[in-house]
C-alpha cells in the first residue's frame, strides 16, 4: 500500500501509485475559467482543450468534482425527448459515449440496455405515436409496443386489469441505457488535466468582475484570477450565483429528487423501464441492484435531505407494475438538486448580459443525459464566441419572450433565428 498525500497535503492510503487526473496550483490567469466541477464544466473544459486548443482554463469546484448532480442520479441515458430541438442534442449525446470511452482511454461503462417507457391510457398511446414520429425523423431508433410486446420484452412487468394504471403498452428506445457516473467524472478529469486543464477543488468562486460591459475577472477563496470567459456550470446552484455575482435572475426552481437502490438481486430485467403514470423508473445495475428513482419533490429548496413519503410512494409503485419486487429491501437513499426551469428544458447562452459571459443551466433530471455534448458545443461556443445552431433555441430570453418550448409546456410554433 502506497502512501498518498491530498491536495490539502494530508496523507491518505491508497492503492494507486499516482493520481487520475493532475493537481496543479492556481495561477492569476487563464483564457477561460469554469464555475462547478460537474459533469457539464468537465467536459467543456476537455473539449476547450481537445478541439480548440484552449488548454489555459481552469474549473473551479467548491467541494471535489462530482459532488452535486454528477455523482447524485441513476446514470440513465436516452434519447427521447418530445421536442424537434431536444431530440438531436440528446441522440448525439448517445452517440458520443463509446467515442469518449475510446478518447478517454477510460470505461465509462456504457450499457446499451434500451429504454421501455410504459403507457397506461389510450391517450398516453396516442401521444406516444407523436413522440416516435419525431424521433424517426431525427433518425432515433424509437418502436410503439403493446401489452403483449412488452410483456414479451420485460416478463416481470404486470399487464392485468388488476392494477391502478394497467398497462396499455410502451415506448421502446433501444439506443438508450445507462452510463457509471462516477466513471464519466474521473474520465473527465483524467482527459481534461492530461490536456493542460487546471482543476481546483475545495477553491470557491466568491465574485464575478466585469469592465466596460466584458468579463474582467473571478475573485474565489483561494485569490484572483483575470480572465475574459466565464461559464457558470453547477447545477442546481447555478441560479444562485449568477443572481449573487451578476444580479441576473434566472426563471429556475431549485427541487430535491430523490433515488435509491434494492439489496442485491439475481438478473431481473435487461432494460430501463419508466412509467409517467406511476411517476417511477427503475433498472438493475451491474451489481444487481434495483436503482429507482421518481418525479422530484414539487417544493423549490436546496436540501438534500430524503423522506419516507419518497420511499412509500417508490415502494407502492414498483410492487404494482413489478411484483415480484415485493419484499425487497431498500439498502440506501439519496437526494440531490434539480434545477428546473418552466418549460423543463435547460438555458444556454453566452454575451447576455455581459461579453465573455456564459451560463449552462436549468437542466432539471436532463443534466447527466446530456453532459457529453454539451460540453462539445459550449466550448464551441466559449472558443468562437458564436452559438451553435444547435444550442440557439436554449436561450435565456426565450422565457422573457414567453416563447417556452414543449417538454412540459404546450408547443409553440418557436423559430431559433427568432
Amino acid at each position: 500500500m502506497v502512501l498518498n498525500f491530498s491536495e490539502q497535503g494530508t496523507p491518505m492510503l491508497g492503492l494507486a501509485k499516482k493520481r487520475i487526473w493532475k493537481y496543479n496550483f492556481m495561477k492569476s490567469s487563464y483564457d477561460a475559467v469554469i464555475i462547478g466541477g460537474g459533469l457539464h464544466g468537465l467536459a467543456t473544459a476537455y473539449y476547450l482543450a481537445k478541439e480548440h486548443g484552449m488548454n489555459d482554463v481552469a474549473i473551479l469546484e467548491k467541494r471535489f468534482i462530482g459532488f452535486g448532480g454528477a455523482g447524485r442520479n441513476t446514470a440513465i441515458v436516452r434519447a427521447n425527448q418530445r421536442t424537434q430541438y431536444n431530440v438531436p442534442l440528446y441522440k448525439e449525446a448517445l452517440d458520443l459515449w463509446p467515442v469518449l470511452t475510446r478518447e478517454l482511454d477510460f470505461n465509462l461503462m456504457f450499457n446499451n440496455c434500451g429504454n421501455l417507457n410504459l403507457l397506461h391510457s389510450e391517450a398516453a398511446m396516442k401521444t406516444a405515436r407523436m413522440n416516435i414520429s419525431t424521433a424517426q425523423f431525427h433518425g432515433v431508433e424509437s418502436h410503439l409496443l403493446d401489452a403483449k410486446q412488452t410483456k414479451e420484452m420485460e416478463p416481470a412487468l404486470n399487464i392485468s386489469e388488476d392494477m391502478t394504471y394497467p398497462i396499455h403498452g410502451a415506448m421502446y428506445h433501444p439506443p438508450g441505457g445507462v452510463v457509471r457516473h462516477d466513471a464519466v467524472v474521473w474520465g473527465l478529469a483524467k482527459g481534461a488535466t492530461k490536456l493542460g486543464v487546471h482543476i481546483h477543488q475545495q477553491t470557491e468562486a466568491t465574485a464575478i468582475h466585469t469592465e466596460n460591459g466584458k468579463i474582467s475577472g473571478v475573485s474565489t477563496s483561494g485569490g484572483r484570477i483575470n480572465t475574459p470567459r466565464v461559464l457558470v456550470s453547477a447545477g442546481g446552484y447555478s441560479a444562485g450565483i449568477i443572481f449573487r455575482m451578476l444580479g441576473v435572475k434566472l426563471p429556475i426552481s431549485v427541487l430535491t429528487i430523490q433515488a435509491m437502490v434494492t439489496q442485491p438481486l439475481k438478473p431481473l430485467f435487461n432494460h430501463v423501464v419508466s412509467s409517467g403514470a406511476y411517476h417511477a423508473y427503475a433498472n438493475q445495475t451491474l451489481k444487481g441492484e434495483i436503482a429507482t428513482g421518481a418525479h422530484m419533490d414539487p417544493w423549490p429548496n436546496y436540501t438534500t435531505q430524503t423522506t419516507a413519503y419518497y420511499i412509500k410512494h417508490q415502494a407502492e409503485a414498483l410492487s404494482e407494475f413489478l411484483p415480484c419486487l415485493r419484499g425487497v429491501k431498500f439498502m440506501r437513499i439519496w437526494g440531490g438538486l434539480a434545477d428546473m426551469t418552466p418549460d423543463m428544458a435547460p438555458i444556454m447562452d453566452g454575451n447576455d448580459p455581459v461579453e465573455g459571459f456564459y451560463m449552462d443551466c436549468g437542466w432539471g433530471y436532463f443534466g447527466f443525459k446530456s453532459c457529453s455534448v454539451v460540453g462539445k458545443y459550449m466550448a464551441e461556443f466559449m472558443a468562437e464566441g458564436n452559438c451553435p445552431g444547435i444550442l440557439k433555441p436554449f436561450h435565456l430570453r426565450r422565457c422573457e419572450q414567453h416563447r417556452l418550448m414543449g417538454e412540459t409546456a404546450a408547443l409553440v410554433n418557436y423559430s431559433p433565428d427568432n
